[in-house]
C-alpha cells in the first residue's frame, strides 16, 4: 500500500469516528474545521513583508497598520465559528430514482433557540436568533457542485444536492460537506456530515424497450350493442364504480348504452378471471447475464403498469411475485428486482 493511499485510509477513519452516521446533526466545536484561505495565507505573507519593513525602517505607522490588520483577519475567526455553531442539519424524506439517473438529498438547516445548549454550554447560547449566512452545501464527490444559501434567525432552508447512483440496490449516501468563508474569505471553516438513511436504487429499465411477452388469458371482447350486467362481467367489464380510473373508463360501452337508454359507465373489470394478464418469468427474456435479466424485467414491469394490465413476476433468482396490478405492485416490483440477489 502506497503512502499516499495509506494516509487516505487513516483519514476516512478518523472522519468516521469523529463523524458517526445519524441523520440529523449539530454542528460543534469538535466538528468545525478551520483553515486560511489563499486569501488569507496571501495576506499573512504581505504581512510578515510589512513586518519586515517596519522592523528595517522603523516605522511606527507600519508596526499600526501590520498589526491592525493582523489582528482585524484574526478576530474574524470568531463571527465566522459563531456564522455555523449550533446550526442543524437534517435529513429530508428521500425518493427512489432508477440506476444511472439523477438522485436528489434534501438537506434542512435550521438556525433554531434548540441549537445545543447542554452539549456545548456557552457556545449554544451564541446560536440563538441569529441569521446564517454564506453557507455552501456539497456532497463529498469529486465532481460536486456547490449550493449556497442563508439561513435566517428562527428558520429554516431546504437544500437539494443530486448525485447519480451507478448500481441498483440500498445506496448509502455520500458524505456531505458543509462550508462557509463568511466573513472577510481569509479563512474556510468547513464540517462534515454523513448521514445514516440509504437510498433504494431501482435498476435501469432496458433501452429500447423490448416488446411484452404474450398475454395470458382471454382477451375481453364486449358485444357491440348493451349488454346485460351479468353478462357485463363475463365480458371483462362491470359497473363503473366510484374511484375507478378514468383510463379504466370503457368509453366506447359507455356510449353505446348511454344512447340505448342506460345511465351508467361502463369501466374494464381488470380482475375477472378472464381477463388479460402477463407472466414476467427472468427466463422468458432469453438473457444469459443476470443484470440484463433484471433490465428487461424492468422495461417490461413499467410498460405493463402503463398499459394496465395485471402481471406476475419472477425474479432470477427463484422469488414470485403474485398477479397484481397498480402502483403498488409496481413499487414491490421494483423494489424486488432492485434487491435482487443482494
Amino acid at each position: 500500500m502506497s503512502a499516499r493511499r495509506f494516509a487516505h485510509t487513516r483519514w476516512q477513519a478518523w472522519l468516521a469516528r469523529r463523524h458517526p452516521a445519524a441523520d440529523a446533526q449539530t454542528l460543534r466545536q469538535n466538528t468545525i474545521y478551520v483553515l486560511p484561505t489563499r486569501a488569507g495565507w496571501l495576506l499573512a505573507l504581505t504581512l510578515l513583508l510589512l513586518l519586515v519593513a517596519a522592523i528595517n525602517f522603523q516605522l511606527n505607522l507600519g508596526y499600526l497598520l501590520t498589526f491592525w490588520l493582523g489582528s482585524t483577519a484574526l478576530a474574524s475567526v470568531y463571527p465566522a465559528y459563531r456564522n455555523v455553531s449550533g446550526l442543524q442539519l437534517q435529513l429530508g424524506p428521500l425518493q427512489p430514482v432508477f440506476q444511472n439517473s439523477p438522485a436528489q438529498v434534501p438537506v434542512q438547516l435550521r438556525s433554531s433557540s434548540n441549537g445545543s445548549n447542554s452539549s456545548n454550554g456557552s457556545n449554544g447560547s451564541n446560536s440563538h436568533g441569529r441569521n446564517r449566512y454564506a453557507l455552501a452545501l456539497a456532497l463529498h464527490r469529486p465532481t460536486a457542485t456547490s449550493t449556497h444559501v442563508d439561513v435566517p434567525a428562527q428558520g429554516s432552508e431546504t437544500v437539494l444536492l443530486g448525485f447519480t447512483p451507478q448500481q441498483r440496490g440500498w445506496q448509502r449516501l455520500p458524505r456531505v460537506q458543509l462550508l462557509t468563508l463568511y466573513p472577510l474569505g481569509l479563512f474556510r471553516l468547513w464540517s462534515y456530515w454523513q448521514p445514516h438513511s440509504a437510498l433504494l436504487v431501482y435498476p435501469a429499465p432496458e433501452v429500447p424497450s423490448p416488446p411484452l411477452p404474450a398475454l395470458q388469458g382471454e382477451h375481453a371482447s364486449p358485444a357491440p350493442h348493451a349488454a346485460a350486467p351479468g353478462q357485463q362481467e363475463r365480458d371483462g367489464i362491470r359497473p363503473y364504480r366510484r374511484g375507478d380510473r378514468l383510463r379504466d373508463v370503457y368509453w366506447k360501452k359507455s356510449a353505446q348504452t348511454l344512447a340505448t337508454g342506460g345511465q351508467e359507465l361502463v369501466a374494464h373489470d381488470h380482475h375477472n378471471p378472464s381477463a388479460t394478464h402477463l407472466w414476467l418469468h427472468a427466463q422468458a427474456t432469453g438473457c444469459a447475464d443476470t443484470e440484463r435479466q433484471i433490465a428487461r424485467l424492468t422495461a417490461w414491469v413499467l410498460q405493463a403498469h402503463a398499459l394496465g394490465l395485471r402481471w406476475a413476476l419472477v425474479l432470477p433468482s427463484g422469488a414470485q411475485l403474485p398477479l397484481d396490478q397498480g402502483p403498488q405492485h409496481l413499487q414491490r416490483c421494483l423494489q424486488a428486482l432492485a434487491l435482487d440477489g443482494h
